[in-house]
C-alpha cells in the first residue's frame, strides 16, 4: 500500500517511521508545513516529500494518516472523505462540537472509513483490564480511578491551541472509562486548578484537574490530570469491584514511591513521556488502520466513538465554568 502522512512532528516522525517499516506498505508519502522537518524524516525512512496536503491526495495513495496541527484537523479529515480515502486521524476531530460533527457529517456522506488515535485502546494493561470487567472477574464494578499526569507543562504557545486539559488530556481517561466498562457516563461534576504558572490563567486553562463521573449503572468514575508532575510520566487505571479490583499501568517504572517501609521502591527509570510509555500501543493502532484499509479488519475506533468522548470533556469544561454537575443530555451528540 501506498500511504500519504500529513504531519511530521513529534507524533508523526514517530508514525513515519512506524509506517515505514510495516511490511504491507510498500511506499510513504510525506509533507508538513516545515520543510525542513519533513526532509529529515523522508531521509529517516526513505519517504517522498509533498508540498502540502493537496499533493499528499493527489499521489494517488491508498490512505492517509493525519498527524497535523488540531486546527487542521476537520479540513483534512473532510478532503479525505471527498477524495474517497480512508484516513487515520490523532484525536481530537475538532476542539469543537460543531466542527466535530461537520466532519463527522462529511465523512459518513462519502462512505469512508475513519479511525482515531485512541491509542490505549491496543495498549496490554488496558485491553486486560476490559476483558476482566467484561468477563465478571471483578463481580459488579462500582469505582473507577483514573490518573493521566504529564511530567512537565507543555510550552505556552501550546495551551491556547490545546482545547484545555479536559480535551487534550483527559479526553483519552474518558475512552478508556467507556472502553473497559462498556458503559455510558450520564453525569459530570468538574473542577480545576489554575494556581502555579501564569500562563494557565493566560490561556483560561487549568493545570490540574478533577472530575466525578456517573455511569449507567450507577458505577462511579473519577478521572484526575495534571500538567506538573515532577516524578514522571503517570497514566493508570484502577478498577474495583465487589470481588476482586485491579490496576492497569503499575509496574516497575511507574513514577510512585511508597511511603510505607515495605512497599516497592522507587523506579530507577520512571516513565518520561506518552511515546515511551504507549509505543507498542501507537504500532497497533497503526497496524489495525492498515488492515481496516485491506478489509480485513472492522474500525476499531470511529469517529462517534471520539465524539462520545469529546462530549464527555464538553461536559466538564461547561460543569467547571458553571460549577455544577452537567448531564450528558445537555451536550449536543448528533
Amino acid at each position: 500500500m501506498r500511504i500519504g502522512l500529513i504531519g511530521t512532528g513529534r507524533i508523526g516522525s514517530f508514525h513515519a517511521g512506524v509506517l515505514a517499516g510495516h511490511p504491507h506498505v510498500t511506499s510513504l508519502v510525506v509533507t508538513d508545513p516545515d520543510a525542513d522537518r519533513a526532509a529529515q524524516v523522508a531521509g529517516r525512512t526513505g519517504a517522498a516529500v509533498v508540498g502540502d496536503a493537496a499533493d499528499v491526495l493527489a499521489a494517488r495513495v491508498d490512505a492517509v494518516v493525519i498527524a497535523s496541527a488540531t486546527a487542521a484537523h476537520a479540513e483534512l479529515i473532510g478532503r479525505a472523505a471527498r477524495a474517497g480515502l480512508p484516513a487515520f486521524c490523532e484525536k481530537p476531530i475538532a476542539l469543537d462540537l460543531p466542527g466535530t460533527l461537520g466532519a463527522l457529517r462529511e465523512v459518513e456522506r462519502a462512505g469512508s472509513a475513519l479511525q482515531l488515535g485512541f491509542m490505549r485502546r491496543f495498549d496490554a494493561g488496558y485491553a486486560a483490564a476490559r476483558a476482566a470487567v467484561r468477563g465478571g472477574t471483578l463481580g459488579r464494578l462500582h469505582t473507577v480511578r483514573a490518573v493521566t499526569s504529564d511530567p512537565a507543562p507543555p510550552p505556552a504557545a501550546y495551551l491556547p491551541l490545546s482545547g484545555g486539559l479536559f480535551r487534550d488530556c483527559l479526553v483519552h481517561d474518558f475512552d478508556m472509562v467507556r472502553w473497559v466498562t462498556g458503559r455510558e457516563v450520564t453525569e459530570v461534576y468538574a473542577t480545576g486548578s489554575d494556581g502555579g504558572h501564569p500562563m494557565f490563567r493566560a490561556a483560561a486553562d487549568v493545570h490540574t484537574a478533577a472530575a466525578l463521573l456517573t455511569l449507567d449503572d450507577g458505577t462511579l468514575a473519577t478521572a484526575t490530570a495534571t500538567r506538573c508532575n515532577g516524578a514522571g510520566y503517570d497514566v493508570r487505571m484502577e478498577l474495583a469491584g465487589e470481588q476482586d479490583q485491579i490496576a492497569v499501568g503499575l509496574d516497575d517504572r511507574t513514577p510512585l514511591t511508597s511511603a510505607e517501609g515495605q512497599g516497592p521502591p522507587a523506579p530507577a527509570r520512571p516513565w518520561q513521556g506518552f511515546l515511551e510509555r504507549f509505543a507498542p500501543a501507537y504500532e497497533a493502532e497503526l497496524d489495525a488502520f492498515l488492515r481496516v484499509v485491506r478489509g480485513e479488519a472492522a474500525n476499531p475506533c470511529d469517529g462517534r466513538e471520539a465524539l462520545h468522548a469529546l462530549r464527555v470533556a464538553e461536559a466538564c469544561e461547561r460543569s467547571r465554568a458553571e460549577r455544577r454537575p452537567v448531564r450528558l443530555t445537555e451536550i449536543p451528540g448528533a
